[in-house]
């Protein structure tokens, strides 16, 4: 699979004002009526047990040029100290990373147990490009721009 490019995207959340997000090359169209996306998450990811409890959020698909804030969130950094010296375009709910190619907000409505990982169904409920054209891709286990 190392040999498929993935698009990258962070996924977040917010719950109980805390806010949490990860790096993901999951990230599949699904359905366009209704509109839903779907992605793995590992069990043992601090964002799988968020992810349900919140129900809503918030996906960035990174813009080629960001490989660094690809990196950052897949570091599994501690809540409070993951979000410094990132960008946000909101200052309430799942926060949506400046400079994406395009956010969705979404909510979840289905997930299946998949090995390590949990696959999740979220309808999206709202879709915005951003202003980058070229969006970031893994492929050969590396961040790069197509």
């Amino acid at each position: 699979m190392g040999r498929f490019p993935a698009g990258v995207a962070v996924l977040s959340v917010e719950v109980r004002g805390q806010r949490l997000g990860l790096t993901v090359a999951s990230l599949v169209s699904l359905s366009l009526e209704p509109p839903l996306v779907g992605f793995a998450i590992r069990k043992d990811a601090a964002l799988h047990e968020l992810l349900r409890e919140a129900g809503e959020l918030a996906v960035s698909m990174l813009a080629a040029g960001q490989e660094a804030v690809a990196q950052h969130f897949a570091r599994g950094f501690p809540p409070i100290a993951l979000w410094q010296g990132v960008g946000v375009r909101n200052e309430s709910g799942p926060p949506e990373l400046e400079g994406a190619v395009g956010w969705l907000r979404a909510r979840v409505v289905a997930e299946h147990e998949t090995g390590d990982h949990t696959f999740f169904v979220a309808e999206v409920e709202r879709a915005e490009p951003g202003s980058a054209e070229q969006p970031l891709a893994f492929y050969r286990q590396a961040y790069e721009s197509i």
